[in-house]
């Protein structure tokens, strides 16, 4: 989960001759200068030594970019460059159970359950589509600074937030951030650490962030049931610990930009990203909207979505001729890279939705959240314990196949174990099917990583690393989004077949449908367990389209095929 490539002036600059295409489309690094560390000095500086004249680096006319490509870093410094990043990715994944945990009674709150998408997806669509280029262009120090910062104002704006609207603005701001603290720590260790041992660097990255995700649920509950504040001390607590996170990493974390003759600006793929945000916003639009708010032939679903469609048509064209996308589509041409992009879009949409409905499923049958979060802990477990499990096989063995399809596997279990849930299954079923899904999640992310790693050239790795987050994003915003729209019109549905005579059903389908705290006070004739068959059918609907993804999934990662992991930075043959 790292990336951080610190200026040290002992780095590769690709010549002309580095430049031409391999037979296998990689970018060959001839030469790898040595540095001499001086103690004296900040982590990873710049000794500003002069290269002699055939090792200086030219931009070309094409104003391609030249990788840089530092020396290995071991033993204490290359711990304290990587724990400095991994303090952010335990900061971010508090926040990510926090928001699962607390999203029911924030929609509660706000007389608005259909809020809930929005939340996560808010947070989603915004957290990095173009963070690795703009690490690329500007250094992953500032990068990660810049990340930190839109955290914590994103988090300081829910917690003050007295509306549904600057609550969501609220979540796009955390977005930009904390996205960027998850992506851009994965970077670092892609630079500094070679792909043989860079699953056990993924596996511990994966363990802050288990940690975080852990404490993050029963955090927010607890705070939630138990301070006066209620859900908004959950927000506004992690405000300074992110700014003394931004300030280690202002001076830890020096990091050397890709050289080129363009200008930083000019450098960064504005319409790709804006084209890959607006097909989002608009497919949330016409998701949310559909059956929900209004009807499927209504206008507002008829022009969203396919306006959608457009965009992501939009996208794609531009992408597969842009030179420095935000994901590069000629990269997804590769049979490997291709599928394990798809793994992850679908195995996060899958994740994302039960992570966010599972805790309305258990507050629906009256847990706390504190009781919702002791839950989703067990996920982070499965996430901790597998990651660094897989990252230590491929760094035996060099293999990844198998492990991938295992861990979609695991997903899959899980999966089934959920769609057997009604309103008396014992919690324990619950706590052992979130298990199952972190062991997958978190052995099928790493496995996923270091395979499209592994089938790209090393100055491609940023952009491809930040091609699988965009990919998780996506799928985290479509899956999340997906399951609201078929929760929704399946829960509408059931209680107008059940109680749509009654006199205002109406007002009262649209109060429990808004407001979970609506179920212990139904007025006459309205009964419990009918309403409850309702939620319970409107949730296994949300499990059956799991189901399907997850299965989809499974194809997916099967069609990847096995690359080298390289031991060393330079990718010797001999290695």
């Amino acid at each position: 989960m790292l990336d951080i490539s610190n200026q040290i002036s002992h780095c590769v600059m690709a010549t002309d001759k580095a430049s031409s295409s391999c037979h296998n489309g990689r970018i060959p690094v001839d030469r790898i200068s040595r540095a001499e560390n001086d103690e004296r000095t900040p982590l990873l500086s710049h000794q500003n030594k002069t290269l002699p004249p055939a090792e200086q680096t030219q931009p070309g006319s094409n104003d391609e970019e030249q990788a840089i490509v530092v020396e290995e870093v071991k033993g204490f410094k290359l711990w304290l460059i990587l724990c400095t990043c991994w303090i952010g990715v335990f900061l971010g994944a508090i926040d990510s159970t926090i928001i699962a945990t607390l999203s029911a009674p924030i929609s509660s709150e706000f007389k608005s359950l259909s809020l809930l998408s929005w939340l996560a997806t808010a947070y989603l669509i915004s957290n990095a589509p173009i963070s690795g280029r703009l690490t690329d262009i500007f250094g992953r120090g500032p990068g990660l600074v810049f990340s930190n910062v839109f955290f914590a104002a994103g988090n300081l704006i829910c917690g003050l937030s007295q509306d549904e609207n600057v609550m969501i603005l609220g979540r796009v701001i955390a977005g930009i951030g904390g996205g960027g603290l998850m992506s851009i720590s994965t970077f670092v260790g892609t630079d500094l650490v070679p792909l043989r041992k860079r699953g056990v660097i993924q596996g511990v990255g994966n363990i802050c962030y288990g940690a975080g995700a852990m404490l993050g649920g029963v955090f927010g509950g607890v705070i939630n049931d138990n301070s006066s504040l209620g859900w908004r001390l959950a927000f506004l607590v992690q405000v300074p610990p992110v700014l003394v996170s931004a300030a280690l990493v202002a001076y830890l974390v020096r990091i050397p930009p890709k050289v080129s003759g363009k200008s930083f600006l000019a450098r960064i793929d504005f319409t790709g990203a804006i084209s890959l945000i607006v097909f989002l916003v608009l497919l949330l639009l016409g998701l949310n909207a559909g059956g929900n708010l209004v009807p499927w032939v209504h206008p507002l679903p008829l022009t969203t979505l396919p306006l959608s469609v457009l965009a992501l048509v939009g996208f794609v064209i531009r992408e597969s001729r842009a030179k420095q996308p935000v994901i590069p589509v000629r990269l997804l041409l590769d049979r490997t890279v291709f599928a394990a992009c798809m793994t992850n879009l679908l195995c996060c949409m899958v994740n994302m939705a039960i992570l966010f409905y599972a805790p309305v499923y258990l507050q629906t049958r009256g847990s706390s959240a504190t009781e919702a979060g002791l839950v989703i802990l067990f996920g982070p477990i499965g996430i901790s314990v597998c990651s660094v499990g897989s990252g230590l096989i491929m760094k035996r063995t060099g293999r990844y196949i198998a492990l991938g399809i295992a861990s979609v596997l695991l997903m899959l279990a899980c999966v089934v174990i959920l769609t057997t849930l009604d309103e008396g299954s014992p919690k324990w079923l619950l706590m052992a099917g979130f298990l199952l899904l972190g062991s997958g999640q978190g052995a099928m992310l790493t496995v996923t990583l270091l395979a499209c790693l592994a089938a790209v050239d090393h100055s491609q790795q940023a952009v491809i690393t930040s091609a699988t987050y965009a990919f998780r994003s996506v799928g985290g915003t479509v899956g999340i989004t997906a399951a609201s729209a078929i929760y929704q019109n399946v829960l509408k549905r059931q209680l107008w077949d059940r109680f749509g005579a009654l006199p205002g059903a109406a007002e009262e389908i649209g109060r429990i449908r808004d407001d979970l705290g609506e179920i212990g006070r139904l007025p006459d004739g309205w009964t419990y367990d009918g309403v409850m068959a309702s939620f319970m059918q409107a949730f296994r609907a949300v499990w059956f389209l799991m189901l399907a993804l997850t299965l989809l999934g499974l194809v997916c990662v099967s069609l990847m095929r096995q690359h080298k992991l390289h031991s060393t930075l330079a990718r010797r043959e001999r290695d």
